[in-house]
């Protein structure tokens, strides 16, 4: 999509975010843009007092708008008033639960130009299912929406894109580039947020966000050094995590979310605890480089995060990258060998299983264990990232089994069969990065393949105390259920 191909619609919303729940109340943040100078109506929550509308930004002609409050937790669905409009969500956290999990909302090139109805067909399906029976919270995985064409904002931000590594360094970032790049992004998200299929959905059921690379420009913190510490590097992130903390954490670019750990704003690892469930989502961007996934300041926050976690509660780790997949290290040195092969290797670097980050993914999957085996409690991975749809087991010492569920994309065009064939080949090799603990990669139930190449969402569901997971996929439509 061309940067004069996104025009923000007049108004957009409401989007619903969740700040977590206790036995009573659920806390609840709800986003709405208008055009600037409109005034913004009361919200009027359930069995509660009017609230009026905080300011967070003016972006182009559009006011962002947030509503705090709260909604009573009980069976069935409370509901929330907005211009004139009621909205029922389910609050019922006390008894069966039933969470969503979508990543890879979008394509690298031409997202805004695509027919909404082929691109929004499983976020149709996705506000179809809610409709018939609704899902008490969204969980986005990452790449909520695809910012790459950030780089075509700006006549200067293309040549930049095409200066080799050497170069990137010696151009500025503009203040001309730098407004180009925040009326790029701020119109793909009120864009999204107004889609009918996806404005349906999240206006209705909370969301629970952590971004990933294409949420800033594909592969961030991998690229060569000179590239991320360049001005211009530097100037999009700046943009992008501006944007991020405003439409997906619905908070001032000053402010720490609401739900981070870390409240410097170096590092946006979050937790959200609701009655027998904790959902901790690391952030895997913010810090990231080269050789590096986190720093202190984002492993502090993230095992922060784990450690906040009630005893007995069923942990959901938003990992955006799969914490458990196949033997990459050995692609990685087979790249070496063949020319040209580097350009992949950020692609790569992006990875748990990367050899460059293989301490940090000890450290991650040790932290897992520790809370299933010392704490007792019950963990699940759920990712995307990677376009295709798989599982994975981990053995633990002590006989448990950690689960990885992996659901990619919402609206990402499939990848060949042969990619996903592929990849299957390699997943056979298996990995045992703890030692004794082998990763087993294994195909979705009811199918044969290691990797579906298919379109599809995660459906996390709590019955009678219990935890399953079902795939919605585009063509196969719903797997068994398997227990978690």
């Amino acid at each position: 999509m061309s940067a004069a191909s996104n025009p923000a619609p007049a108004a957009a919303g409401p989007l619903l975010l969740s700040r977590g729940a206790d036995a009573a109340t659920a806390k609840l943040t709800a986003l709405l843009a208008l055009p600037t100078g409109e005034p913004a109506p009361d919200l009027v929550p359930e069995g509660g007092a009017p609230v009026a509308a905080r300011k967070l930004a003016d972006l182009f002609g559009r006011t962002l708008h947030a509503y705090d409050f709260a909604l009573p937790v009980r069976p069935g669905l409370a509901a929330y008033d907005l211009g004139g409009r009621r909205h029922a969500v389910a609050t019922g956290f006390e008894g069966d639960v039933r969470c969503a999990f979508v990543s890879c909302n979008g394509q690298e090139n031409g997202d805004g130009d695509r027919d909404l109805t082929e691109r929004d067909l499983m976020w149709d399906r996705l506000a179809g299912e809610n409709e018939a029976r609704p899902f008490h919270l969204l969980l986005q995985g990452g790449d909520q929406l695809y910012a790459d064409e950030i780089l075509h904002s700006h006549p200067d931000l293309r040549r930049w894109e095409e200066l080799p590594v050497s170069k990137k360094g010696s151009v500025p970032f503009t203040e001309e580039m730098r407004q180009a790049a925040r009326a790029y992004l701020a119109g793909r998200y009120l864009a999204l947020m107004a889609q009918p299929a996806i404005a349906r959905l999240v206006a209705r059921v909370p969301s629970l966000m952590m971004w990933d690379d294409h949420d800033i420009i594909d592969g961030w913190g991998s690229h060569p050094e000179p590239l991320l510490d360049s001005p211009v590097g530097r100037g999009i992130f700046q943009v992008s995590r501006e944007m991020f903390l405003l439409f997906q954490q619905g908070c001032r670019p000053d402010e720490a979310p609401a739900l981070a750990l870390d409240r410097t704003g170096a590092s946006f690892s979050l937790a959200a605890h609701f009655p027998g469930l904790s959902v901790v989502a690391p952030d895997l961007r913010s810090e990231r480089r080269p050789d590096r996934v986190m720093n202190e300041t984002g492993w502090a926050a993230h095992e922060a995060a784990l450690a906040a976690a009630p005893e007995g509660n069923h942990r959901l780790i938003l990992s955006s990258v799969p914490a458990l997949g196949p033997r990459l290290s050995l692609v990685e040195a087979a790249l070496d060998l063949l020319p040209r092969a580097q350009q992949y290797e950020d692609d790569l670097r992006d990875q748990w299983q990367s050899r460059a980050h293989r301490g940090e993914w000890r450290r991650f999957l040790a932290g897992l264990e520790r809370e299933m085996v010392e704490r007792g409690s019950p963990v699940t991975v759920v990712s995307g990232e990677i376009h295709l749809a798989t599982r994975a087991e981990m053995q633990l010492k002590d006989g448990q089994v950690l689960h990885q569920l992996v659901a990619s994309g919402i609206a990402h065009p499939r990848p060949s069969k042969a990619y996903a064939f592929a990849l299957g080949l390699l997943a056979r090799l298996g990995d045992a990065p703890l030692p004794g603990r082998p990763i087993r990669l294994k195909a979705l139930p009811g199918r044969r393949a290691t990797y579906t190449a298919e379109r599809n969402y995660l459906v996390l569901e709590r019955r009678d105390g219990r935890w399953a997971a079902e795939w919605e996929l585009e063509d196969g439509g719903r797997t068994r259920a398997m227990a978690i």
